[in-house]
């Protein structure tokens, strides 16, 4: 994966403090109403309208407070009673912005606001509000309540669009993006009888949502249905940030395949064994481990390969280990270099086994998301719309999952990327800055606007 520099003019003007900029933008009359409601008024407006900085930033530390933990993160994990007293947060706003507000059979919130041709395939934007245990404040809910705004501001700006635009509150994200997969048609009944972190099953927290898991065939959406669908999320790494960069335009977001790999040695006394003469499972395993490393870092590219967990057995300090079980993981955003990696990976598992008299298996994990490019059309609108807010873009893969990965089956896909401090995510150590957050919103609006205007 090629990551591109784009930038406006270098010489660009400095950016301003988020208090100025807040001034600013009220100072330029951005509360102003446009009397028509036509398509051609978009048009005429799209470079000058803007979000509401002040109440962007208020509404995320607002919903900050629901599930707000002492050390200052944000534990609100799905199907929760804080994820569920967020879920009425967000719905009163919805409503106060003049939204139409339902909920799927998948138990996803949407909020609707019609165009002047609502026959037309909508434009949907969102994200999630449930967090990990003791997470951050942004993750997820930059991308909801940055929708929001812009609808809000569509509605009192009173600027219409051609076509229907929705914005979506994913279902248990963090729990496998449950209601992204009920959008695409990808959720099995299995899934459903998943338990998860709040005590309840997915099929339990659904029905607690006001979603019916009985009918998730009326959750679906038609491939069609959907013009275009765009995600704003916080980076979750540290390249904008220590590249000195306002925007990330996801290129895709990668593939991850898991396997349980195990190691068969023969356990053996600690103290009565010779060095020579030993088939220590734990020594292969180690040695496993950094060939896993070696070919990632040896193959051109940004995938990445990890073991990140490991059990030895029997695990007495006396006992030379005799069964090693560990995970593997590797992402990329191509399938076919994942496969390769693989490849690679299984026969040096081959020779570490036979120089350690071991055996090495693997058992393919039947969880695999596959890599979901996002649209070029879609990217080119984002890099446009940063340059014509005088911002800096990247063009950069995703290394972790969002719910975009399976609208992607369905529909075209853009993703949105703001710097986040330090690379920090799910922790309450989450942090981007509020330049950064409206920032990212601005970009959204203005990639939304020219969407409707010209696709």
């Amino acid at each position: 994966m090629t990551w591109e520099w784009m930038s406006s003019d270098p010489t660009r003007t400095a950016r301003l403090p988020f208090t100025a900029l807040a001034v600013l933008l009220i100072l330029s009359g951005a509360a102003a109403e446009i009397p028509s409601r036509s398509p051609d008024a978009v048009q005429e407006r799209s470079l000058d309208v803007r979000i509401n900085a002040d109440r962007l930033v208020s509404r995320i530390m607002q919903l900050a407070e629901i599930g707000g933990t002492e050390k200052g993160g944000v534990d609100r994990v799905a199907f929760s009673d804080s994820d569920l007293r967020s879920r009425g947060f967000l719905r009163d706003l919805m409503v106060g912005a003049g939204l139409a507000v339902s909920v799927d059979p998948a138990g996803n919130l949407i909020g609707r606001r019609s165009g002047t041709e609502d026959d037309l395939p909508v434009i949907l934007l969102g994200s999630h509000t449930d967090t990990v245990p003791h997470g951050g404040k942004y993750d997820g809910a930059l991308g909801v309540l940055a929708a929001l705004e812009c609808l809000q501001v569509l509605q009192e700006r009173n600027l219409a669009a051609r076509h229907p635009i929705e914005m979506i509150v994913f279902t248990d994200e963090e729990g496998g993006l449950i209601g992204s997969r009920a959008l695409a048609g990808n959720l099995t009944d299995e899934a459903l009888d998943i338990k998860t972190l709040s005590g309840k099953t997915v099929r339990e927290g659904i029905l607690a949502l006001g979603g019916d898991p009985t009918r998730l065939d009326a959750a679906v959406r038609a491939p069609g249905s959907i013009l275009a669908y765009l995600e704003l999320h916080i980076e979750q790494g540290g390249v904008l940030e220590s590249q000195d960069i306002d925007i990330g335009v996801v290129a895709g977001i990668v593939g991850i395949r898991h396997w349980t790999v195990t190691v068969q040695g023969l356990a053996n006394h600690a103290g009565t064994t010779p060095m020579d003469k030993r088939r220590d499972a734990l020594v292969a395993a180690a040695r496993f481990i950094l060939s896993v490393r070696r070919i990632a870092l040896n193959e051109p590219g940004t995938q990445v390969g990890t073991v990140g967990r490991i059990r030895a057995e029997p695990g007495a300090p006396n006992v030379i280990p005799g069964r090693v079980i560990m995970s593997l993981e590797l992402r990329d955003l191509s399938g076919d270099k994942i496969s390769a990696l693989f490849k690679e990976i299984e026969r040096d598992a081959a020779v570490i086994a036979s120089e350690t008299g071991t055996m090495i298996s693997f058992d393919g994990i039947d969880d695999a998301a596959e890599p979901a490019p996002t649209d070029p059309e879609l990217r080119r609108l984002i890099s446009d719309a940063a340059r014509g807010l005088d911002l800096t873009a990247l063009v950069m893969p995703s290394g972790a999952g969002h719910d975009a990965q399976e609208v992607a089956r369905i529909a075209p896909i853009g993703m949105i990327f703001i710097p986040s401090i330090n690379g920090i995510s799910h922790s309450p150590q989450e942090h981007s800055r509020p330049r950064d957050l409206v920032n990212g919103a601005d970009v959204l609006l203005r990639a939304l606007l020219e969407i409707d205007r010209t696709r």
